[in-house]
């Protein structure tokens, strides 16, 4: 287990040491998920740039915007790095379509929950086995809900460390950022989409809207996936 010490060490840290010293704790057990969005190409820019042992990968849903594999082809390009894609097991989701539709999801909540179980949890799950740390690209003014999340964080239902290095970090932060190293982004980034996720569950934000309002714009839900809710302290 991390000490308080280390963990301290780590909140304290710039990006690339924070990274660099979770790597070096477990080698070859860290692994960074990646929705391919500003922040978590913010977080791949620093661990290819820097050849910092993390292995990155990526859920293809099936349902994402074009624009999305654009970007994930320029980021390998751009890196000359691996990029590990899983996808859901085409049992499931063949499933969930007989069953509730192609677009079952927009039916209900529990329906939508289903979806993005089968198109992300449980690949997510699979992506997940034998690591010993999690690094995500949340940040705490994404939601409400991700302000109560801290920068590292035990996951006691997938027993591994969350490491949440840009938690502290202002989406201006990112934006310099990308623009400081030019990273790849995506191009609805520049058309009101702020969080971009699978395509029939994705809306451009209007003008004072929160983050992730753009998320299953037709709920009243906390807009995540399951991907970050419990079983964390």
């Amino acid at each position: 287990m991390l000490t308080k010490k280390t963990i301290r060490e780590i909140e304290g840290a710039t990006l690339k040491e924070g990274l660099g010293i979770v790597a070096s704790l477990y080698p070859g057990k860290v692994c960074l998920s990646s929705s391919l969005g500003q922040e978590d190409q913010v977080i791949t820019d620093a661990v290819f740039s820097n050849n910092i042992p993390i292995h990155i990968f990526t859920i293809d849903t099936g349902r994402l915007f074009n624009e999305t594999y654009e970007l994930l082809d320029r980021t390998v390009a751009r890196y000359r790095q691996p990029v590990t894609i899983y996808f859901p097991a085409a049992a499931d989701v063949e499933e969930f379509v007989v069953k509730n539709g192609i677009n079952g999801f927009y039916e209900s909540v529990d329906n939508r929950k289903a979806c993005c179980h089968i198109r992300k949890v449980k690949p997510l799950n699979r992506a997940l086995e034998g690591a010993k740390v999690w690094v995500t690209g949340l940040r705490a003014e994404q939601s409400s809900n991700r302000k109560k999340m801290d920068m590292i964080e035990w996951d006691d239902i997938r027993q591994l460390y969350k490491f949440n290095p840009l938690i502290n970090w202002k989406y201006k932060d990112v934006l310099e950022y990308i623009k400081a190293y030019n990273v790849p982004y995506n191009s609805l980034h520049d058309k009101g989409f702020l969080s971009i996720g699978c395509a029939p569950c994705t809306r451009a934000i209007e003008p004072g809207e929160d983050a992730r309002a753009g998320r299953w714009w037709w709920e009243t839900s906390q807009k995540e996936c399951g991907l970050h809710q419990t079983g964390v302290k």
